[in-house]
């Protein structure tokens, strides 16, 4: 009966370390970036490609979460972009292919159209030395060629060739006859 015992506390004892193991990464998953990788988050990413473990992808996906970011290990780059301002809201798909030298601002998308029987079904390929405004949306099967700029809160669906700029056309007023209530009413009250 006692080895029985001793080997059930064992395999217990193996239990509750591992799960209090992948805890300790989730809480602390900045300090393990820093210690680990040099708080380089593009260093974390390339081991976890490269050679990838349960517990480097609970750090990576958990360091991730923290910024509200998504960019999947899949996702290929040719150098590592430039963040002016950090992880912040950036989502790229699994899919996605990224040249040299893109600048990416906060809450840009550059997402797969995975629509069965849409024309721009895939994901993107953006060029080398391509500049995305903040909260641009770069979305299906399209090639942003070399050197182009995506304008802040464009969407991009069809290709744009080397040496484009994308934008906005302008503003649209839509005047109303009656005063409106913008009074906001959160979803718990009802």
């Amino acid at each position: 009966m006692i080895p029985f015992l001793r080997r059930l506390f064992s395999i217990l004892r193996r239990l509750f370390s591992i799960s209090y193991i992948d805890i300790f990464v989730k809480e602390h998953s900045i300090l393990l970036l820093e210690l680990f990788y040099g708080g380089s988050f593009w260093k974390l990413r390339e081991s976890c490609v490269r050679k990838p473990t349960h517990r480097k992808k609970i750090l990576y996906f958990t360091t991730l979460r923290r910024y509200g970011s998504w960019i999947g290990l899949g996702a290929t780059f040719d150098g590592i972009p430039v963040l002016p301002h950090s992880l912040y809201g950036i989502f790229i798909s699994n899919h996605a292919h990224i040249g040299k030298n893109v600048v990416i601002f906060q809450q840009v998308t550059i997402g797969s159209n995975t629509t069965v029987g849409s024309k721009n079904q895939g994901s993107p390929t953006i060029g080398d030395n391509v500049y995305i405004g903040a909260g641009a949306k770069i979305i299906g099967n399209c090639k942003i060629g070399n050197n182009c700029r995506i304008g802040a809160n464009c969407i991009v669906t069809k290709d744009v060739p080397e040496n484009c700029v994308c934008v906005n056309r302008g503003l649209e007023i839509i005047q109303k006859h009656e005063e409106l209530d913008n009074t906001f009413v959160s979803a718990s009250l009802k």
